[in-house]
């Protein structure tokens, strides 16, 4: 029978430079290859808070008050696939979309932007 077993942490290390200012892009690409990230490289709000996504809010606002896709479409006069493709990431929400979207669900519609 298998066992389950721990999954051993990653290693990572944080190296530091000094060296001529003239090399300084061409050592960042070299260590880029290599599967090293530049620490100085902002790093966006997607990454760090994935369950803020705006599809994944639009569908949280949806199960809070209880609605099926379908009912909100209609609520918010738009198809119902859309819906659906909004809260899969597979197509943005405009501006439009999000204050119709608001209105259902009387909140500021940039939340879901």
């Amino acid at each position: 029978m298998l066992e389950r077993t721990k999954t051993p942490p990653t290693e990572t290390v944080v190296l530091r430079f000094s060296g001529p200012a003239s090399l300084r892009e061409k050592a960042v690409a070299a260590l880029r290859e290599f599967g090293f990230e530049n620490e100085d490289d902002p790093i966006g709000w997607e990454r760090v808070f994935p369950e803020h996504a705006p599809g994944r809010v639009l569908q949280g606002f949806r199960h809070r008050d209880g609605l099926t896709q379908t009912t909100l479409a209609e609520r918010a006069d738009i198809p119902r696939r859309h819906v659906s493709d909004m809260e899969n990431g597979r197509r943005p929400i405009g501006k439009e979309t999000a204050k119709r979207l608001a209105e259902v669900f009387r909140v500021d519609y940039r939340v879901f932007l």
